[in-house]
């Protein structure tokens, strides 16, 4: 008899076109703190030996569009390329390549999460990359060896889901991964934020005092104080910084507290750049 699969590590990072884009634009002190907590967590990812990785970032209108932008999202695909083309590729300083998709788990957690009243979007067959995911995998999986399962969150336009809704989508995970045996060992990455303005005048400015409260927040690991957000608050830390969602999920399946690797206003980077692993 197989035995449950079992979420056994969580992580989440920024994933700033700049960090590996044009790194050199930040100071040493920061490249290196930054690079040293990737290390880390790439280090602790292998020790963990999973058999898949539930990957969560946003949408950039990669694949989707305004006529067509899912709150959730999930994956099944056997195989995504990342970065999408060529010329995304040298833009974030990332080769092109395949990586390999865990589909039979990216299914069962689709189904799981119909069962449990939510409705993700099914994305069958291709899910194509950008800085969203290629950034972190280029530090976190540079061989594409860990099978993946995508999933998307809204986190660029308006209207979101809410932060409680995310934490809740991360926790339906965490059971779906407990409800199949097939992949024994999974680990969660979320991708994206902190606090960030994208294409607006205020670009390249960084909210320290929210990227403090929500890494004060992240690291308590109280689930009410992680989602009592209002639009509003999150607004004012950048229309970048509605990516903490998918840190919501990652913490919303950890159901712990995340211990913070690094931390840096990276006006450089156009982002406040974390790093953070959950206490499991």
């Amino acid at each position: 008899m197989r035995t449950p699969g079992q979420v056994v590590g969580a992580f989440a990072a920024s994933h700033s076109p700049g960090i590996t884009g044009w790194p050199e634009r930040a100071t040493a002190e920061v490249r290196q703190e930054v690079d040293s907590a990737y290390r880390e967590v790439a280090r602790r990812i292998e020790a963990l030996e999973p058999d898949a990785l539930v990957v969560v970032s946003v949408e950039h209108f990669t694949n989707f569009n305004l006529g067509n932008l899912p709150a959730f999202a999930i994956a099944t695909g056997d195989s995504y390329l990342g970065p999408v083309t060529e010329e995304m590729a040298r833009f974030v300083n990332v080769s092109q390549r395949r990586h390999p998709g865990a589909a039979p788990l990216g299914r069962h957690l689709y189904e799981f999460a119909l069962d449990a009243e939510f409705d993700p979007s099914l994305v069958e067959g291709g899910l194509d990359f950008d800085e969203n995911f290629s950034v972190p995998l280029k530090h976190l999986d540079p061989d594409a060896r860990y099978p993946l399962v995508p999933v998307i969150v809204n986190g660029v336009n308006p209207p979101w889901p809410t932060p409680k809704r995310c934490y809740d989508f991360g926790r339906m995970i965490r059971d779906g991964v407990a409800a199949q045996s097939e992949y024994s060992r999974v680990v969660v990455l979320a991708t994206g934020g902190l606090s960030h303005w994208v294409g607006l005048p205020e670009s390249g400015q960084v909210n320290e005092e929210f990227d403090h409260d929500f890494i004060d927040r992240l690291t308590d690991g109280d689930a009410g104080r992680l989602t009592d957000y209002t639009r509003e608050e999150i607004d004012a830390a950048g229309n970048g910084a509605h990516e903490i969602r998918t840190w919501l999920v990652a913490a919303g399946a950890a159901q712990t507290g995340f211990d913070v690797l690094a931390y840096a206003a990276v006006p450089e980077w156009l982002t406040g750049t974390a790093v953070a692993a959950a206490r499991l």
